[in-house]
């Protein structure tokens, strides 16, 4: 792997959240460069999988733990057009700055990740943002409540995760109560080069 530090190979055993911004402040200048060359295929499984239940281009979404950016890369080479994203780390955050795909950056809290009111947006995404070693399940909960009636949701859970019951629970719960409708969802490659595979998800609000 050249000149990396393999960050990869840690990323999965993060504890707390000063590990956590501390690494990825550590990793934003190689990312790209590492997980692309694993094979990095979540980003474009999502984006693709969203476009699927929507004929418009023009949705409000919010990307939602953006890090470089390749989400919101994908999501505009979809087609999407409004694209907002936040993170908790500013390093990853400059380098979204410079794709050009966004309308909004902002760096977000774990305490106060949506510093605005429900309904806001028209779809929110979490791209390989939700699992172990990075954000917790309650990210889940808290962008779920905040997404508008009848809007869409795109979010994705690992290998690594999917080995964790809370995670698809927490997606379950949503369905069987009825708050939500299950559009979309497929078992497929994550990071190639590490022999991962990632659930993409698709979600309506009701």
């Amino acid at each position: 792997m050249s000149d990396h530090k393999d960050h990869l190979s840690r990323a999965y055993r993060l504890e707390t959240a000063e590990d956590t911004q501390k690494f990825y402040s550590d990793w934003a200048a190689t990312y790209d460069a590492e997980i692309l060359e694993n094979g990095y295929a979540t980003p474009e499984r999502c984006a693709k999988a969203l476009s699927g239940f929507t004929p418009e281009q023009d949705l409000s979404i919010l990307d939602v733990g953006c890090g470089t950016g390749l989400s919101g890369k994908f999501l505009s080479e979809t087609g999407f057009t409004r694209i907002d994203g936040c993170d908790i780390n500013p390093e990853m955050l400059a380098v979204a700055k410079t794709r050009g795909v966004y309308d909004r950056l902002w760096q977000s809290t774990i305490k106060d990740p949506f510093p605005f009111e429900d309904g806001t947006y028209d779809a929110i995404t979490a791209i390989g943002v939700i699992g172990t070693g990075a954000a917790p399940v309650t990210l889940l909960y808290a962008l779920l409540a905040k997404l508008k009636s009848g809007g869409l949701t795109v979010f994705s859970f690992n290998d690594h995760t999917l080995n964790d019951p809370e995670f698809e629970c927490c997606v379950m719960n949503h369905i069987d109560c009825g708050a939500f409708e299950l559009l979309f969802k497929e078992h497929g490659p994550h990071l190639p080069g590490k022999g991962m595979n990632a659930n993409v998800y698709v979600m309506r609000k009701r």
